[in-house]
């Protein structure tokens, strides 16, 4: 049985990762070197698209990826999603209500779909869902975050060094079929 047919994102803009993050760190081996693109989907909305490849040091029981990696994941790429809106934003979490619905599973490339749903002046909420190249959606998040200034988030403040552009061939669109 299909779950759904293709589904194509244009690609608008490709997101800096950090040096050492456990979700998008180039220099850590635990890392899911996970990958975030702002795009705009066939009906016009903007959603912001992770891409990464679990693999067995992420697994809880065999085959399959541990829930708190699953949370962190979907954490980071809804906290991310409001730097479509409004760029250079950063939020920390102070709540992460998550749902899991199927097993995630392993070596192989998984998807975040997120969106910002509220912007205030002191913090943004947002959704987000984890799926399957087949559309299956495993894992479901909302999140609120606490808009902080980046110098005050890490006493090592963001620099070149650790949040960076990884240069790549940026794609026109990214198909999920």
């Amino acid at each position: 049985m299909i779950k759904y047919l293709c589904m194509r994102y244009r690609v608008l803009k490709k997101q800096n990762s950090s040096a050492w993050c456990i979700v998008c760190g180039t220099k850590n081996d635990s890392s899911f070197k996970a990958r975030f693109y702002e795009c705009e989907k066939e009906d016009g909305s903007q959603v912001l698209l992770t891409i990464f490849s679990p693999k067995d040091i992420h697994q809880s029981y065999p085959g399959r990826m541990h829930g708190g990696m699953s949370a962190a994941m979907l954490d980071e790429s809804v906290g991310r999603a409001v730097c479509i809106e409004r760029p250079g934003t950063w939020g920390v979490t102070f709540d992460l209500a998550v749902k899991y619905r199927k097993p995630v599973p392993l070596d192989q490339d998984l998807y975040c779909e997120t969106v910002t749903t509220k912007i205030t002046s002191r913090g943004f909420e947002g959704e987000g869902k984890l799926f399957t190249k087949d559309g299956t959606v495993c894992v479901t998040a909302v999140g609120k975050y606490l808009i902080l200034d980046p110098t005050k988030i890490s006493s090592e403040g963001i620099s070149e060094e650790n949040w960076f552009y990884v240069d790549e061939d940026l794609p026109e669109f990214i198909d999920i079929c």
